[in-house]
């Protein structure tokens, strides 16, 4: 096992990362004071999951309250988080009372709000059981549900007590889902680490084989590179932002093509591409590392062309991103790989271009 921290000051907290750790009662216990929690969890994960983590607390004493939601981007919405509340209040919890999110970036991203939001609240543990989740959404404290406009448009900042990424959950875990946090694991070598990007390149195979050293270290370097970011701006005020490459496009795939019809981890795989090709055509990056980034995400067996939605709908879409600033779209873009930047000096014609070059067409 290895451990990093997140240093918020007072709300600082861990993430363990091993194979196992679902069964480490040690990890859980500081965190539990009061002896209750609810682990709120998904109808995917609960029957591979939920049952031995409720036994293994109740060895302790811990009385665990099981709140299932369905499955899917599709339910990441404002009915849906109802119905943690609904438990909540039926089962009469209390500000003490923490909540456990088992399963991905969904469940994670629904729990947390509904800590955040319950008794104005409460504790809150993650236990992501999917690369995307383990990489980048149990880590950082981002919290929320969709909108029908809009992709995680409501929200909130709201920090765990600790992160518990159990690299064992990865093997129940399908191919696509697998590919898509590969995706967000690319991300960060293409926005701040060189180095990881040119490991990436020489160790896809065993990624995309579940190989454990190779799954152990890309988590750990990713969640490294997160935590130096969100302790550094912790409500993207600055450099957390870079964290959204290929995002603003690939929320326009997500919410234009219907939730749950594209997994996360595709859709930014195809925005990256954009954003690449768009940095490009700005002059930053050349032609060959436009090829090298496609030719990556390729080898991860994920999509590089957008949906045909069309050209006005993707701007639309794009328009009602977070990162608009005074009516101006602003666009995490690459300067070289290693290196991203935001901005939102990008000429309409240059972005058109984009869209056309890079969405797929009937």
């Amino acid at each position: 096992m290895q451990t990093l921290t997140v240093g918020l000051g007072e709300r600082s907290y861990p993430i363990h990362i091993g194979s196992g750790l679902l069964n480490r009662a040690d990890l859980l216990l500081p965190h539990l004071p009061h002896m209750r929690a609810a682990i709120v969890t998904n109808s995917t994960v609960a029957p591979l999951y939920l049952d031995s983590l409720r036994a293994m607390l109740a060895i302790y004493d811990v009385d665990t309250i099981p709140i299932i939601l369905p499955d899917g981007e599709e339910y990441k919405n404002a009915e849906t988080l109802g119905l943690i509340y609904d438990g909540l209040l039926t089962h009469r919890c209390e500000r003490t009372t923490p909540l456990i999110a088992l399963g991905g970036g969904v469940i994670g991203d629904m729990t947390g709000y509904a800590a955040a939001t319950y008794l104005r609240g409460v504790p809150f543990i993650q236990i992501p059981t999917t690369l995307l989740a383990q990489v980048d959404s149990s880590v950082g404290g981002k919290t929320g549900i969709n909108h029908p406009l809009g992709k995680n448009m409501i929200g909130a900042f709201y920090q765990p007590q600790v992160v518990l990424a159990d690299i064992a959950t990865l093997n129940t875990l399908t191919d696509e889902h697998l590919s898509g946090g590969i995706a967000e694991v690319i991300k960060y070598g293409l926005i701040r680490d060189l180095p990881f990007f040119e490991w990436l390149e020489q160790n896809m195979e065993k990624l995309l084989a579940r190989d454990a050293e190779a799954l152990q270290y890309a988590i750990v370097r990713s969640c490294q590179n997160k935590a130096e970011v969100v302790a550094a701006d912790e409500r993207e005020s600055g450099e957390r932002a870079l964290l959204n490459l290929g995002h603003t496009f690939g929320h326009a795939i997500e919410t234009g093509s219907g939730y749950g019809t594209w997994l996360h981890g595709e859709a930014v795989a195809a925005g990256t591409i954009m954003a690449t090709d768009l940095s490009h055509r700005l002059g930053w990056v050349c032609a060959e590392d436009v090829a090298r980034i496609r030719r990556l995400f390729k080898r991860a067996d994920l999509q590089v062309d957008g949906p045909p939605l069309g050209t006005e709908i993707y701007l639309q879409l794009m328009g009602l991103d977070k990162k608009v600033e005074g009516g101006k779209m602003r666009f995490v873009l690459l300067k070289s790989i290693g290196q991203a930047v935001v901005t939102g000096d990008v000429p309409e014609q240059l972005l058109r271009q984009t869209l056309n070059a890079c969405i797929k067409h009937d």
